[in-house]
């Protein structure tokens, strides 16, 4: 699934200036001609460690499970556990 994601990124960025240039001339039967993987709708965020699409955290690029993981170990700067 990683992988996956990765060949769709890719793809949407070839892609990116013809569809805008097309999106601007209003050619919508061109647009329906490119790929369906080029559509940047398409893509989801994952987890780059283990590829979780679900509990996704922008910020850090982990699913919130191993975020949690790696904050308890230490292992991100500048984040602790809460307590009061």
């Amino acid at each position: 699934m990683k992988a996956r994601e990765v060949k769709r990124a890719k793809l949407v960025a070839k892609y990116a200036a013809k569809r805008a240039a097309l999106k601007e001339a209003g050619d919508y039967a061109a647009l329906d001609k490119l790929p369906k993987n080029a559509s940047p709708v398409r893509l989801h965020n994952r987890c780059s460690l283990t590829g979780r699409p679900k509990g996704y955290m922008r910020e850090f690029g982990l699913s919130r499970i191993q975020f949690r993981e790696m904050a308890s170990q230490g292992l991100i700067p500048g984040v602790k556990k809460a307590s009061w």
